[in-house]
């Protein structure tokens, strides 16, 4: 079976989750890079990275990397793809073009090139072109130019993977899943602890610790790009498919997800529900502060909210000194996980976080700060 480069992406910041998770999953030559790993693998590898990575975003084929030195070259490098060898003339193309301080007049111009390219193979093998399909495309390509290096890649996930599927609603923020399921294996989390969301607002953090804890694949109800290209092997993907579905087990230790928001409890219970997960999570309407721990040396992770306008500032600074005395009181012996975008949070909460790790919700500089709790100690000196 033949073997591909590859780059997986995934949210920066979680490289090196990423990275175990590419070696588990039977990735060779794994070297990270700003915003996820490049790897090497057969196709059963790019089918298991697509199906069971929890923290990558897409899985990237390499047809082509060189040095350039006009869109001309461009279009040279592009022509010398057998893209007929991938997908028909029936499937409809999009590309998407990102450039890195890229000597190029205009990425878009670069974009065209390769579009002319890839249209010139296929009127020159088969006598016709495949049609640009802006929306929900067959085949997605993905060019990245770094300086005069350009790279062209086959996007073998489709939609971003992140996209589990099992979302019906969400808040006004989202977190996106993959980013929830980084920040529990930043935490430690492996499905064997108790787990708690205090703030949990859709549920993403809870539903991805109940897929970790019953080793379900978060690929398993979604489809995929490599699906409709060429040289896809569809009885690989059924088998693959049927082992995943078989490791499926049970959670063997507590996970809660509780928030004062009663519709978005009910949001949650409903996402939990499409993702078949609805008998591990048990979800609580209750304030924070009313919330107790399920269990001993659990994992607490949550999302809190954190103010905009002056008037929410105040309230969470009144708020935040109230959170760290009840993780004193109740949970020691607990790991707690905050991610914020609010530097100043483990302060105004008098606890020292024994690891921050720098991490984007959105557009949104955040760190998830994680302090082990002790009873009466992680007191921030004054």
């Amino acid at each position: 079976m033949s073997t591909f480069s590859l780059f997986v992406s995934c949210p920066r910041g979680l490289e090196q989750p990423l990275a175990n998770e590419l070696a588990a999953l039977g990735a060779a030559d794994i070297r990270i890079s700003d915003g996820g790993a490049a790897c090497s693998g057969d196709l059963a590898v790019i089918y298991r990275i697509n199906l069971h990575a929890r923290t990558a975003s897409r899985v990237l084929l390499r047809l082509v990397q060189n040095r350039f030195r006009n869109e001309n070259d461009i279009y040279t490098l592009a022509r010398n793809v057998d893209w007929p060898h991938w997908f028909g003339v029936d499937k409809g193309f999009k590309i998407h073009i990102e450039g890195k301080r890229a000597k190029v007049a205009s990425l878009n111009f670069a974009a065209l090139k390769v579009k002319d390219a890839l249209c010139d193979v296929f009127r020159e093998t088969t006598g016709a072109r495949p049609d640009v399909q802006k929306i929900r495309p067959d085949v997605r390509i993905q060019v990245f130019i770094e300086e005069q290096n350009l790279a062209i890649y086959l996007d073998t996930s489709g939609e971003a993977l992140f996209k589990r599927g099992y979302r019906t609603e969400a808040g006004e923020a989202p977190m996106r899943e993959n980013l929830a399921a980084g920040l529990l294996l930043l935490a430690g989390y492996d499905g064997s602890q108790p787990f708690m969301d205090p703030f949990c607002g859709s549920g993403t953090l809870a539903i991805e610790a109940a897929l970790i804890a019953t080793r379900h694949a978060p690929g398993l109800h979604r489809s995929f790009g490599f699906e409709r290209l060429d040289n896809f092997d569809a009885h690989l993907w059924d088998q693959l498919r049927k082992q995943a579905e078989a490791s499926i087990g049970t959670a063997s230790a507590p996970i809660v997800g509780s928030d004062i928001d009663r519709f978005m409890v009910r949001t949650a219970k409903a996402n939990a529900e499409y993702a078949g997960l609805t008998h591990c999570i048990d979800w609580q309407v209750a304030d924070v502060l009313d919330v107790r721990p399920q269990g001993e040396h659990g994992i607490l992770i949550s999302n809190p909210p954190y103010g905009v306008r002056l008037s929410e500032i105040q309230i969470l600074q009144a708020l935040y000194p109230q959170l760290g005395s009840w993780l004193k009181q109740y949970f020691a012996g607990w790991r707690v996980g905050m991610f914020t975008a609010d530097r100043d949070m483990p302060k105004m909460m008098r606890l020292t976080p024994k690891r921050k790790y720098p991490l984007h919700n959105g557009n949104l500089d955040c760190r998830l700060f994680v302090l082990d709790m002790v009873a009466g100690s992680n007191r921030g000196s004054k």
